[in-house]
């Protein structure tokens, strides 16, 4: 078995640790029970707990991530860091054998908290994907002949043969470029492209967030759902990475990161029409995004209608940059700040009037993420005012991690299924 495919999120691993955990502060704290020792391990736990919860408000304050950590993970961090206070004073006043044990429970804690504050967010399902590995694998395609469009929707059209496949597939293939150092892109096939004779099928450019990884499963889960509810049809989903290894290049091409706009928007479309079994015509192609993705493909859309035919924002930054401005500004742009403002998609959409009637655009937002709601907020109302035909949605109860993705994707179907022809209007 692979290490970098286990499972972090759900499965034995953190309930394991969780438990080893428990059982080392429960070593640790047994001594004998004399006053220094009470006031000892009070000061270590305690201390250790009020660094936990400085460094979080800290972070807070100065807008570290460029959003609000939730309590959950203060939580985390303030058990972490008092287990390990504890850790720590078990290394004076104590035989050899106990140094060892606390030394090791460091470890041990630091590597729960870092579990749990990874299980709460549940974006990295995998070891791999921590260390910023997909763990798909290669994924084989199939035939495709690329036909002209369908003159009838395929939900009319398609008769599923008698070995439908009862979920999709989901694996990597490296898409290359000549400017950009992109990792392996994310793909998910459906059901209905695995037969013998599958069908052209509409495709969707998704892409992640920053930090983030070109992860297929999420929307591939939400896909494999929707395709068992009509007769294996799905789009064809491919997970293309916009963000590369040397940091977050804004969505735009530049000498510091490479050519990233020039690879999701040229060099992904015409590998997809190489190696995949898509329809042609704007109208069964979208491009959506997660957070930092969300900005990207708001910002394609906007500059490529007769490209991208619709349009899918989850909680997504309102602009690209938007959390470090003057560092992109420098960066991406050379200093240019005129550039970095025209660049933003309300600039592009305000120089192209007229260009989005025939586009579907979906906006959606967890309903406790107070700093992105306003931003997603005004980007839809902005997509409406420009001639799209825009749905905002707000995520019942949702932050901005794994709920707001997958009930963003969720919702993001539920209205791109009829436009894209496979389910009736």
């Amino acid at each position: 078995m692979d290490p970098l495919s286990i499972r972090i999120v759900d499965g034995p691993v953190l309930p394991v640790c969780l438990l080893l955990s428990g059982a080392a502060v429960l070593y640790l704290l047994i001594r004998r029970p004399t006053l220094r020792w009470v006031l000892t391990a009070s000061l270590g736990v305690l201390g250790g707990a009020v660094v936990a919860a400085a460094l979080y408000a800290i972070l807070n304050a100065t807008d570290a991530f460029g959003t609000p950590l939730p309590r959950e993970v203060a939580f985390w961090a303030m058990g972490t860091f008092a287990a390990i206070g504890l850790a720590v004073v078990n290394l004076w006043r104590s035989r050899w054998w106990r140094k060892v044990v606390a030394a090791a429970a460091i470890l041990l804690f630091a590597i729960t908290g870092g579990l749990g504050v990874n299980a709460y967010y549940g974006l990295d399902p995998t070891l791999g994907s921590v260390f910023g590995y997909t763990n798909a694998g290669r994924i084989p395609l199939g035939p495709h002949t690329n036909t002209a469009d369908p003159s009838r929707p395929l939900y009319e059209t398609w008769k599923p043969p008698a070995d439908l496949p009862k979920e999709g597939k989901q694996g990597s293939q490296v898409i290359p470029s000549a400017g950009f150092a992109a990792r392996p892109a994310g793909i998910y096939l459906p059901p209905a492209a695995l037969v013998k004779n599958p069908p052209p099928l509409p495709v969707v450019i998704f892409m992640m967030g920053y930090p983030g990884n070109p992860d297929p499963s999420y929307i591939g889960g939400v896909l494999d759902r929707y395709a068992a509810q009509h007769q294996g049809l799905a789009p064809i989903a491919v997970v293309a990475d916009q963000i590369g290894t040397k940091g977050d290049p804004a969505c735009a091409d530049s000498t510091t990161f490479g050519t990233a706009e020039t690879y999701i928007t040229d060099e992904v479309p015409a590998w997809i029409r190489t190696h995949l079994n898509v329809l042609q015509g704007a109208q069964h192609w979208t491009i959506g995004g997660y957070s930092n993705g969300g900005a990207c493909a708001f910002k394609y859309a906007a500059q490529y209608p007769d490209r991208f035919g619709n349009l899918l924002v989850v909680s997504g930054d309102e602009y690209p940059g938007v959390e470090i401005r003057q560092q992109t500004i420098d960066q991406v742009f050379g200093g240019d700040a005129a550039a970095f403002e025209a660049a933003k998609p309300t600039s592009i959409l305000a120089a192209n009037p007229g260009r989005y009637s025939a586009m579907t655009a979906v906006f959606t937002v967890g309903g406790d993420d107070p700093t992105f709601v306003p931003g997603v907020q005004r980007d839809a109302a902005a997509a409406q005012a420009a001639g799209m035909q825009t749905t905002f949605y707000v995520v019942p109860g949702a932050g901005h991690v794994v709920d707001a993705l997958e009930g963003g994707v969720t919702k993001d179907f539920q209205i791109l299924y009829p436009v894209l022809g496979l389910s009736p209007p």
